[in-house]
């Protein structure tokens, strides 16, 4: 499964093995990942939802060639983290059924795909759950020690603006401008991070937005509109200047919140370093995906009976079209 060490992966690797133990102090004893389809390893299988990546060709470089739920052909970011912080190879997700509390002692993902800060979602009382388990798993001293020394990983954002903002049938663009919205969303992620300090966690790796307006659907909304085969700027600026937000917002919490170690991780410059210059990374496409056309699959149109998915992912910087880097 070598496609899961090569390139995108360098993103993840940069920021676990430099970035990321010197903010929180090293090695932890497990992985805590909130967030949307960018790390959710399997939950929305066992939701209600039309959105979901548990059929093939979904998995199809993940161990034993199965589609887990993953919005990926392999591993993603978190389960790379794992891997390199000693744990397990890949971080369970917690509503599925195969994995129990002896599994979740060294890592547990919360996250659902299609979630956004503006959305309700069941992660927090999930975790809160998993709180008393763990506890009568492993006593409570022990307990205590996971949930204040894992690292949490909280990896959302995107959705909120490309699919919600943004979205035709939205109504928040009706009341907000789009920087009363992104400082809406900060209120939230505040109250959030606030929330699970609360409840134990300290070392928080907190992801901030990709170069969004170069995700394969996007572009190819410009190219239908005669703009050509390029990245929307304005999604991009946005990004630019949320991640801004967010880096303040590490900095605050930082200085307010006794003994929190959080570290922002920017994936915007790397992965847009990607786009702009595949073949340094050893890719060769970054305008389309590789499911399908590439321009529009994702989900249930991302399906095996796609006859244009693509034969090698290695070659493409993007999985499916809304902004999955291939693993």
């Amino acid at each position: 499964m070598e496609a899961c060490y090569n390139n995108i992966p360098w993103v993840i690797i940069i920021q676990v093995i430099i970035i990321i133990p010197c903010a929180v102090g090293g090695k932890v004893p497990a992985i805590i990942v909130f967030g949307d389809s960018t790390v959710d390893s399997g939950n929305n299988n066992q939701i209600l939802t039309i959105v979901k990546s548990n059929f093939e060709p979904y998995g199809r470089d993940f161990y034993d060639k199965k589609p887990t739920g993953r919005f990926s052909n392999g591993r993603i970011p978190t389960d790379l983290m794992s891997e390199a912080f000693g744990l397990r190879p890949f971080v369970p997700a917690y509503l599925d059924p195969m994995y129990n509390i002896s599994d979740f002692a060294l890592g547990v993902c919360f996250a659902s795909a299609g979630s956004g800060w503006d959305t309700t979602t069941n992660q927090l009382a999930n975790f809160k759950e998993y709180q008393k388990k763990l506890e009568t798993y492993v006593g409570a001293n022990k307990s205590y020690y996971i949930i204040q020394e894992a690292l949490y990983v909280v990896s959302t954002g995107t959705n909120d603006f490309l699919n919600n903002y943004y979205s035709p049938t939205s109504t928040r663009a009706l009341h907000y401008t789009i920087e009363q919205f992104q400082g809406f969303l900060i209120g939230l992620i505040e109250n959030f991070i606030k929330q699970i300090y609360q409840l134990g966690a300290r070392k928080i790796s907190f992801t901030g937005l990709p170069p969004m307006g170069c995700a394969p659907m996007e572009r190819a909304v410009d190219l239908i509109q005669g703009r050509g085969d390029t990245c929307i700027e304005k999604y991009n600026d946005v990004a630019l200047h949320f991640n801004d937000m967010l880096s303040g917002l590490v900095h605050k919490l930082n200085g307010e919140l006794p003994g929190l170690r959080m570290v922002f991780a920017n994936p915007y410059d790397a992965l847009l370093q990607m786009i702009k210059d595949p073949s340094s990374f050893g890719f060769e496409v970054t305008g389309i995906a590789c499911c399908g056309t590439g321009l529009f699959e994702a989900s249930y149109l991302c399906n095996k009976l796609q006859p244009l998915t693509c034969p090698d992912a290695d070659k493409f910087v993007f999985w499916d079209f809304p902004s999955h880097p291939e693993n």
